[in-house]
């Protein structure tokens, strides 16, 4: 399935989370907690503003991104995880 965001939406894949702690603990998959970064794989052509103008989305595909902690919808396409959110949900470009 092709699918293209709407608005001012992107698609982001989000980064794999440590197996281990610092201190070399296991963390086994349901306590670890989901990282807050992640790569935009889809953005949409921008939002309008009120005079009809479309304001550009400042990130493209291949930026690796933080969001917040409960950011974004999560969905499932071809059988991956991946978030959805509006760019005003990012926080910064991350490199």
């Amino acid at each position: 399935m092709k699918f293209r965001p709407l608005h001012d939406r992107v698609v982001i894949r989000r980064a794999e989370g440590a197996l281990k702690s610092k201190g070399g603990i296991i963390i086994p998959d349901t306590a670890a907690e989901k990282p807050q970064e992640g790569e935009v794989v889809a953005i949409g052509p921008g939002a309008r503003d009120e005079s009809g103008v479309r304001i550009p989305i400042s990130v493209s595909a291949g930026d690796t991104v933080m969001f917040g902690k409960w950011s974004g919808t999560e969905i499932r396409i071809n059988g991956e995880d991946l978030l959805i959110m509006k760019e005003t949900d990012l926080m910064g470009v991350v490199g």
